[in-house]
């Protein structure tokens, strides 16, 4: 049962005026992070230090900031590295911040942010499958305002062997140490269970979230195939090549909406979806049954 509590939601104005202090404008190098996402990310640095002090261990910025740019609709995903589990209290304090800092799913005005935080010692040794101590996303936003504290069932989640591999491989260090001084490295065997895991997840939520699914896909299916791991817009591009071309204008509506180029609309060509996804989800399963009876003692995600 999920835990409860009070969870406080702070004024708007209040999280805004939040000062920059920790030198995260350096970002800005990359050419696509604004002033509002860099407030953002100045303000989750800043709750988590609040909470965990000393046992802040690492904060990290990856995902699509780091790989690809920022799409219209992309997140700000940060993972933080902690020395202790938070408590119950500290959870509700810190999802009462985040409801306040993240913009709302497909906002124009701020980006959702997606926080994970893992105990270190349940990252490092390494063992599958990982588990997390907390997690904010839009996605939740519901039960943390009804005041569900951990409304997850489990704190088990597998595709955090993909996001950690991401952590090591493309990352911006936002506070703390290095990424490689806290986390160990992901075993080729566990990244590719991880994306088994993933599928059936995402085919069940085709028809509520087309455009990220069927780009997600295609990212899932160049990786198994290539042993790396790019943007999901390069990974669609791959795939167009790939597929038969009358699904060609399916991945590129979802590419043009995801840039922001065309609203989401899929009307026109929702008799083709399921079907592409299901080639892409094809592919994916026959690529990783040859992996799983290859020797993959010398392979690893780059």
């Amino acid at each position: 049962m999920a835990a409860s509590r009070r969870v406080f939601v702070p004024p708007a104005s209040s999280v805004i005026d939040m000062p920059i202090r920790t030198g995260i404008r350096r970002i800005r190098e990359h050419g696509f992070i604004d002033n509002l996402v860099e407030d953002q990310i100045e303000q989750c640095v800043q709750s988590l230090d609040a909470l965990l002090g000393n046992e802040l261990l690492g904060v990290y910025l990856y995902g699509s900031a780091m790989v690809g740019g920022l799409q219209r609709y992309s997140d700000i995903d940060v993972f933080a590295v902690s020395g202790r589990r938070l408590t119950l209290d500290e959870k509700a304090i810190l999802e009462g911040r985040l409801l306040g800092i993240s913009g709302l799913y497909r906002s124009t005005e701020r980006r959702p942010i997606e926080l994970t935080i893992v105990v270190k010692s349940d990252a490092n040794p390494w063992r599958y499958p990982p588990s997390f101590d907390f997690q904010y996303g839009e996605w939740l936003r519901e039960e943390f305002l009804a005041g569900k504290v951990e409304p997850w069932p489990t704190r088990i989640k597998p595709d955090l062997a993909l996001v950690i591999t991401q952590i090591l491989l493309a990352s911006r260090t936002l506070r703390g140490a290095q990424p490689g001084q806290l986390l160990a490295s992901v075993p080729y065997k566990d990244f590719m269970g991880a994306i088994a895991e993933e599928l059936d997840g995402l085919r069940r939520e085709l028809s509520s979230d087309t455009r990220n699914v069927l780009l997600t896909l295609a990212r899932i299916w160049r990786t198994v195939e290539t042993d790396s791991i790019s943007s999901k817009q390069r990974a669609a591009e791959w795939a167009v090549r790939r597929l038969p071309k009358h699904y060609e204008p399916i991945m590129r509506r979802a590419l043009k909406t995801s840039a922001g180029e065309q609203e989401e609309a899929w009307d026109d060509l929702k008799e083709g979806i399921p079907a592409c996804a299901d080639l892409m989800v094809g592919k994916i399963r026959s690529r990783l049954k040859d992996i799983d009876v290859s020797d993959n003692a010398s392979r690893e995600i780059r």
